[in-house]
């Protein structure tokens, strides 16, 4: 589909009641010992910002995911979204670019902050991660820092909206079987929380097509 009618559709979508909990919930691995709607613990939670940041790229409208490093203290190796802890008289938004600038170094003055999407928590880290959806024209030149981003993936969304790109496995985590749902792009696994987060914009963008 042509990037500016996906782009023009999630704006549109951001506008309208978000697709929630459900939207998240199609891509949660089951069992989910732990799980709790972020309502719950928006008093008891560390808060987090989260990027989705669009633009363009050879022609498709593309998604900002970074796989981390073995040196962070949360989430391993797993494909994210750029983000980090929210600082004190800080909004959320503003935490979700700050932190992206600072893990991948790219010019965001230009930036358009489209919406946000519905509030996460995550029980292994006890965070509750806020996504801001935003667009910047072109293709932004990255700079990787070492300590926390291992490889930068550009995904486009329209792959990650084709359902024949969606996978389930059962892994062992945390000693137990869990069916793990996940987007599959040119040999990444995008699960978790990442892939929870990317089921509602994609819930989102089939919801303002109709």
């Amino acid at each position: 589909m042509d990037s500016d009618v996906l782009l023009s559709r999630i704006e549109k979508g951001l506008w309208a009641p978000l697709p929630g909990i459900p939207a998240q919930l199609s891509m949660v691995p089951e069992p989910r010992p732990g799980h709790k709607a972020y309502f719950e613990v928006e008093d008891t939670s560390l808060k987090a910002g989260v990027l989705i940041l669009l633009y363009n790229k050879d022609g498709r409208l593309r998604i900002l995911l970074t796989r981390r490093t073995e040196r962070v203290l949360h989430h391993r190796g797993q494909i994210s979204l750029p983000g980090g802890e929210q600082h004190p008289g800080e909004s959320l938004e503003a935490t979700a670019l700050r932190e992206t600038a600072e893990e991948l170094g790219p010019d965001l003055g230009a930036v358009r902050v489209l919406g946000r999407l519905t509030p996460l928590f995550i029980p292994p880290s006890n965070y509750c991660i806020y996504p801001t959806v935003a667009y910047i024209a072109g293709a932004p030149e990255f700079h990787p820092q070492p300590e926390e981003v291992a490889e930068i993936i550009e995904v486009p969304v329209d792959h990650l909206a084709d359902p024949a790109n969606v996978r389930r496995e059962m892994w062992s985590l945390g000693g137990r079987d869990v069916e793990v749902p996940f987007y599959e792009f040119e040999g990444h696994k995008i699960w978790g929380a990442t892939a929870m987060v990317l089921a509602e914009l994609l819930a989102l963008l089939e919801k303002s097509g109709t």
